[in-house]
């Protein structure tokens, strides 16, 4: 028989080492919800808020969750699960324990019931001057989709027109034309039905109506704000139409809807 030396100490990967202690992954279920603040989520945990900072301080150095600062409060900031690092953490933590376990097995074919227009989830994407961030949402859910989801977006305080940034990089990036579109303000949506309200601006997030739905927050820089030359860079509209693309993609098996369109990398 084979023999096992007994000194060989066998160490679990980084990921299960982090993701399996309870409080840590009751903070990162809770995240994988939607980006929160720490308040928010010492409610949802019902920890001290000292040792729920202390897991995510955890979490953080390990690259599963990111922070960024609010920009309706400078003092407050919102924690992001990182789902792409997540999604390689669980592959590399299977081939770890057998190499055949990272391979996805054959997918079976899902059946199911045909919908009419009117039965398709609607989503509702809104930020602060709705021309860049949540019409470039609101295109790629659009897009990925088939127009199987009735999707729309508004601004709480919409500007004239869409960024040319944002009509450019969905064109070039992803194929899609949105030359013609016009802003709008949520309360031209206040007679409409929605399933998910999703703000991706934190001050969009204070005064967004509640629609009656459930309610999400992606917590995502606005492009559209000038650099330290006061300038307004492209590279920052192909970053954020990256960074919601992946959003969206995540998105979609949350909404029951499979992904019709191969991902172009921008």
């Amino acid at each position: 028989m084979a023999s096992h030396p007994r000194d060989v100490t066998v160490v679990p990967p980084e990921f299960l080492r982090l993701a399996a202690h309870p409080l840590r992954w009751r903070l990162l279920t809770a995240l994988a919800d939607g980006d929160h603040r720490v308040r928010e989520l010492v409610e949802r945990v019902g920890e001290p808020q000292n040792l729920v900072s202390y897991h995510l301080r955890l979490l953080r150095d390990g690259g599963l969750v990111t922070a960024r600062r609010s920009s309706f409060d400078g003092r407050d900031g919102y924690y992001r699960l990182d789902l792409e690092r997540c999604a390689r953490g669980l592959a590399a933590s299977g081939a770890a324990l057998h190499p055949a376990l990272p391979q996805q097995p054959p997918a079976l074919p899902r059946r199911q019931a045909a919908r009419t227009p009117s039965q398709y989830p609607a989503v509702l994407f809104v930020c602060t001057g709705n021309s860049a961030r949540s019409p470039i949402a609101e295109a790629l859910l659009r897009h990925r989709t088939a127009g199987r989801v009735t999707t729309a977006s508004a601004g709480t305080r919409p500007k004239p027109h869409l960024h040319p940034h944002a009509v450019r990089v969905l064109r070039e990036s992803f194929g899609i034309d949105l030359s013609g579109s016009r802003t709008r303000h949520v309360d031209e949506l206040a007679d409409r039905r929605f399933d998910h309200v999703i703000t991706l601006c934190d001050k969009a997030r204070e005064v967004c109506p509640e629609f009656g739905a459930r309610r999400v927050h992606w917590s995502m820089a606005d492009p559209g704000t000038p650099d330290g030359t006061g300038q307004v860079g492209y590279a920052a509209f192909e970053h954020a139409a990256a960074d919601i693309d992946i959003r969206i993609r995540y998105l979609m098996p949350v909404l029951n809807i499979p992904e019709t369109v191969t991902r172009s990398e921008p």
